[in-house]
């Protein structure tokens, strides 16, 4: 079977532990090695695509675990340190550098995330990791992206503490982060070319599941209606739907372009918010 590998944090005492969301996200199985050795075998308690966190859980006890700093207080030039699974086979790598920049916004995978710049080496493989103030230990950040290509050189990213802080928060408490609008639908892209409706391949997210209670199925979406629009704006992807819906808020009232059996109607659906965790197939 296919694997990958990268890098988590001991939150707790008692197994809770720190990734990234984009690390475990499509994982149908997860094992935690730890320096020693061990093996353990891990559980997904919830992840948020949004800011790339994630929170797994393994059966243990008495674990040494990583202090939470305040990253507000962070200053461009302080020393910090890395420690990764880098390249997916050199566990604990220590990298050390610095804080090169505050408050970068950067894009991946469409989602714009605010984040920490530091100039430590970041391999493939450290996702997940810490990034460490050096005058204390304490954990400032949450490692989950780098720039590469020629001529690229010291472009590191990290999830801010206390960002990383408040969603691992409710992560651990509910499986996923509340307060956040919530359609309530599984789609996939689909060309409309092929559905006799146009002759050119546009895409458009098509539903293949409604959550039962959800807002969508609420509203009276039904699976195989092909998402066309958001309040007038075209949406040519799931992901542009998800990023779309994510500007609102929970209780706000949108209208979606619908094609249903070669018919184009408007549906007003009322946000909610999700009640159920992520987790793996």
């Amino acid at each position: 079977s296919p694997s990958a590998s990268g890098t988590g944090i001991v939150l707790t005492a008692d197994g809770y532990i720190i990734t990234n969301a984009h690390v475990i996200s499509d994982a149908t199985y997860l094992n935690v090695v730890f320096s020693d050795g061990d093996e353990v075998r891990a559980d997904i308690v919830g992840y948020d695509t949004d800011t790339d966190l994630a929170v797994i859980k393994i059966n243990a006890y008495n674990l040494s675990y990583a202090k939470f700093g305040d990253s507000s207080t962070l200053s461009v030039g302080e020393d910090v340190f890395a420690i990764g699974n880098a390249l997916g086979q050199l566990s604990n790598t220590y990298t050390r550098g610095s804080i090169s920049g505050l408050d970068r916004s950067i894009t991946i995978d469409n989602v714009t995330m605010t984040l920490l710049q530091t100039d430590a080496a970041i391999n493939q493989g450290n996702s997940g990791g810490g990034l460490f103030r050096e005058s204390d230990g304490t954990l400032i950040g949450i490692v989950n992206a780098k720039s590469s290509g020629s001529g690229i050189e010291g472009l590191g990213f990290a999830i801010p503490s206390t960002l990383a802080r408040e969603v691992i928060g409710s992560l651990m408490d509910y499986g996923f982060v509340v307060g956040r609008p919530y359609l309530g639908v599984s789609t996939q892209d689909v060309s409309l070319s092929g559905y006799g409706f146009f002759t050119s391949a546009y895409t458009y997210p098509c539903i293949v599941s409604v959550e039962d209670g959800s807002a969508a199925q609420q509203a009276g979406l039904k699976k195989d209606d092909v998402i066309m629009a958001v309040n007038g704006d075209t949406v040519s992807s799931s992901d542009g739907l998800y990023i779309a819906v994510s500007k609102f808020k929970v209780g706000d009232t949108v209208t979606l372009t619908i094609l249903r059996s070669n018919s184009q109607i408007d549906v007003s659906v009322t946000l909610g918010q999700r009640s159920t965790a992520k987790t793996a197939e």
